[in-house]
């Protein structure tokens, strides 16, 4: 899998261009619905990553991409929930996440913020 030319907004894998967010699984690439993580918006001023959402665990390490600036807020209870399936979980801006990505590591999956 190839990622390029991320910017704000956008991003391009494998040549196809994604202006929202995508979910990675085993090579997969799908829109992250994040609806229902909606209800934590207030508390976080950003919708967060919670695990409200289908997230991809069936991997050895799942990146979160947070955004252009890192502001995607990840709850604690994902956290607690990587550890429990002893999935490594890397948190990083996302133009950083897209550059490990661009490594191939194996068994990896990802969620990939596209703005903030």
């Amino acid at each position: 899998m190839q990622f390029d030319n991320f910017s704000f907004g956008s991003i391009q894998i494998d040549g196809s261009t994604y202006e929202h967010d995508v979910v990675i699984d085993r090579g997969e690439i799908s829109k992250r619905k994040k609806k229902a993580s909606k209800q934590f918006r207030e508390e976080f001023g950003h919708t967060p990553l919670s695990l409200e959402e289908n997230i991809p665990w069936k991997c050895h390490q799942l990146v979160i991409g947070s955004g252009a600036y890192g502001r995607l807020p990840v709850m604690q209870e994902v956290r607690r929930e990587a550890e429990r399936h002893k999935i490594k979980l890397l948190v990083l801006p996302t133009i950083e996440a897209i550059e490990f990505l661009n490594q191939n590591p194996k068994d990896t999956n990802a969620i990939l913020h596209v703005t903030c």
